[in-house]
């Protein structure tokens, strides 16, 4: 696709084109921020977690850079990071684009639908397990960046390292693939991820109810980020539950958290979060 929309254009014409579309990715991204602003700020007014919790919290603005650079700058790299590491087992078992794309072994005989439940099931999986391995020693400096908000709300969910992002994405991404999913599910599959990620940040109570044990919620996610020991390396599942319920990770008391953030001293800004891993912090307790 994107070749053939090359094909035949100027050096300069794909550069305005390029630049166009960067500007209405970038204004996009303002109108869905002033949208999901008011969305919160409406809902947190009526189902408030931590009462009286300003829009500008602490760190606001460095989020809000976050806002920007994760989907215009390291989205970008993901699929080629995605497309690398799948390369070996893509040449290994002889496929070709058409192939990934359709799908390709028995799974790819199943209707799109249901292979877009098992996407969502499957993936969900793999991601409390990518969770579970950026909690370790080695990766937590990553992953710190991203539990370092003191207060917390649904612009948190954006601030996550590079490393972070697109180690996540391989990790899910790359079997999905190679088991042979249709492209189209496994592509809706990380957008969706991100809008559920928002709201299980947000400064809302909810706990879904007699539905608390099989979605993620707001007050379930919003305890993976306590600062209180009781609900450290807890609640690692992105959307069901059912994992930190099969291996003894699940926490989620009638009550809300009060407590956010990370022991290790953060850097406030943008950059100084993108160069702290490189220097050593303290892992989190087993």
């Amino acid at each position: 696709m994107r070749r053939a929309r090359w094909k035949g254009t100027k050096p300069k014409d794909r550069a305005l084109t390029h630049h166009r579309d960067l500007l209405q990715q970038f204004f996009g991204l303002l109108i869905a921020f002033g949208a999901l602003t008011l969305l919160y700020a409406v809902l947190g007014r009526f189902w408030p977690s931590v009462r009286g919790q300003r829009i500008l919290r602490r760190g606001f603005w460095t989020d809000c850079v976050y806002w920007l650079w994760t989907p215009i700058v390291t989205r970008a790299f993901v699929p080629v990071a995605v497309g690398l590491a799948a390369l070996p087992l893509v040449l290994f078992l002889g496929l070709h684009y058409a192939t990934i794309r359709q799908g390709h072994g028995p799974l790819a005989t199943q209707p799109v639908w249901l292979q877009a439940i098992e996407v969502f099931i499957l993936g969900d999986f793999l991601g409390y397990w990518q969770h579970r391995l950026f909690h370790s020693a080695h990766l937590w400096r990553y992953h710190a960046v991203h539990h370092s908000s003191s207060e917390l709300d649904w612009l948190s969910s954006v601030r996550i390292h590079p490393v972070n992002d697109v180690g996540s994405k391989l990790i899910v991404s790359v079997p999905l693939l190679v088991l042979g999913f249709n492209l189209t599910p496994v592509a809706l599959y990380a957008p969706f991820t991100t809008f559920y990620a928002i709201m299980v940040h947000a400064n809302l109570s909810w706990d879904l109810g007699r539905f608390r044990f099989v979605f993620a919620s707001p007050a379930f996610h919003r305890w993976h980020h306590t600062k209180a020991a009781e609900g450290q390396d807890k609640n690692f599942a992105g959307a069901l539950p059912l994992w930190d319920l099969i291996f003894g990770t699940f926490y989620m008391p009638r009550r809300q958290p009060t407590a956010f953030g990370i022991d290790d001293p953060m850097p406030e800004g943008f950059i100084g979060q993108m160069l702290a891993p490189f220097r050593r912090l303290t892992p989190p307790s087993p």
